[in-house]
């Protein structure tokens, strides 16, 4: 019987795996380490978040990106993009130095049991625990347009289904979105030699500028100072006070978790979109149809009129919808006797604790309970801290062995001065 179980192995999971190890709990971690990023993007994509915010979290602070890039001679430059493979490299790197063993089979079902939980592996091994953690990421909550959702698989798919984009070579590809999922997928489809163009229906692309310097006047760091999740004082509020952030009102919780940080390029990707993809903005699908092995798209603009055209397949950027519905790791009796808040997602306390006691939830399906810092790796250092006093609470055990521990705001003061 464990204290402790996690299912995922990404910068959640594994941060929440060392806070937990090091307070002393007997811990179990399960996933394949960094999937997202090693599984579902193609190989040329580049972070968007700052290296400097981009740190898994470890009770000490000494497992941190700019630590592993030091050892691995690489750039870890604040305005610099950092390749994802060196970010998914490093998420290993942090599994070896700071966290438990990681099982790599996947957890098929968490159920309830007497005692606590069982969580059943594919291969139909059963692990029981006090407590689970369910850190599972954005893959289970893909979301596609109805428009094009009933294609199938050979005329849609998601931008995280791909891994590779080779096999879009020399064909026709309408990626919907104008995120930046949408305008770096479009990018390298581009740059291979596909037929692209972006599908959106946002009234302009947005393109975030080049961050200013890390040294600048005090004044200009006074008007917009650096955080996390980008310059100004409301990001500054999102990441650096989850905490406060989950005492707003529930809906207006729920519609800043929707709409704050919205759909933007990275500067350093609009060079690449602009002159080779063909960029239709304010229109909407009306309709799609699988016609003689293409799709028959037809749109309707914001304006009035629209467009009709075939392509060869559908990329939907479209991102990630984390409702309580969708958590699959759940029997339908477990997750349909969870409380929900307004919007559809999960609803924790202030220890990421859902309704159901000893089940606790991290990542993107708190984003709404912690604001936009949960959709990014800057918020698991909070979220680690926060769900481990959680978890120890719950198995009715104090911390057993004493550990170097650094509070969620020094974890964010520490990080920006070590970008200086």
């Amino acid at each position: 019987m464990h204290d402790l179980l996690i299912v995922g192995a990404g910068p959640y999971g594994l941060s929440v795996a060392s806070h937990a190890a090091a307070a002393g709990l007997d811990v179990r971690i399960f996933g394949r380490p960094m999937a997202s990023w090693r599984d579902h993007m193609p190989r040329g994509m580049f972070l968007k978040s700052e290296p400097w915010a981009s740190d898994l979290s470890d009770p000490a602070g000494r497992f941190g990106l700019a630590a592993y890039c030091a050892r691995e001679n690489l750039p870890a430059e604040h305005g610099r993009p950092l390749p994802i493979e060196h970010f998914a490299s490093y998420g290993l790197w942090f599994a070896e130095q700071a966290s438990p063993p990681v099982d790599e089979r996947l957890i098929a079902s968490v159920r309830a049991a007497p005692d606590g939980y069982e969580a059943r592996t594919e291969d139909g091994e059963t692990h029981h625990a006090r407590a689970v953690a369910l850190a599972v990421g954005v893959l289970p909550f893909t979301e596609i347009p109805r428009a094009v959702r009933g294609l199938g698989t050979e005329h849609v798919s998601h931008s995280s289904h791909h891994a590779d984009l080779a096999h879009f070579r020399g064909r026709d590809v309408t990626v919907l979105g104008a995120g930046q999922a949408a305008l770096e997928t479009a990018a390298l489809l581009a740059e291979q030699g596909t037929r692209v163009r972006i599908l959106a229906r946002s009234p302009r692309v947005r393109w975030n500028t080049v961050p200013p310097a890390w040294q600048r006047p005090w004044w200009e760091s006074l008007r917009a100072p650096h955080t996390g999740l980008g310059c100004g004082w409301r990001n500054k509020f999102y990441a650096d006070t989850p905490g406060a952030f989950r005492l707003l009102p529930e809906r207006t919780r729920a519609r800043v978790a929707a709409d704050a940080l919205g759909p933007a390029g990275a500067w350093w990707v609009r060079d690449r979109v602009e002159p080779r993809v063909e960029v239709r903005v304010g229109h909407r699908i009306a309709s799609a149809d699988a016609v003689g092995g293409r799709v028959r798209v037809n749109t309707v603009a914001a304006g009035g009129g629209g467009l009709s055209f075939a392509t060869d397949h559908v990329i939907a950027a479209t991102g990630f919808r984390a409702t309580t519905d969708r958590i699959g790791v759940l029997p339908p009796e477990l997750r349909g006797g969870l409380r929900s808040l307004s919007d559809g997602t999960p609803y924790v306390s202030d220890r990421f604790e859902t309704s159901r006691p000893g089940l606790f939830l991290a990542g993107l399906t708190t984003a709404s309970s912690f604001g936009p810092a949960m959709r990014f790796v800057y918020g698991a250092a909070f979220t680690a801290d926060r769900l481990v006093r959680g978890v120890e609470r719950h198995v009715g055990r104090g911390r057993r062995t004493p550990r170097p521990v650094r509070s969620y705001e020094e974890h964010a003061r520490r990080t920006v001065a070590g970008a200086r």
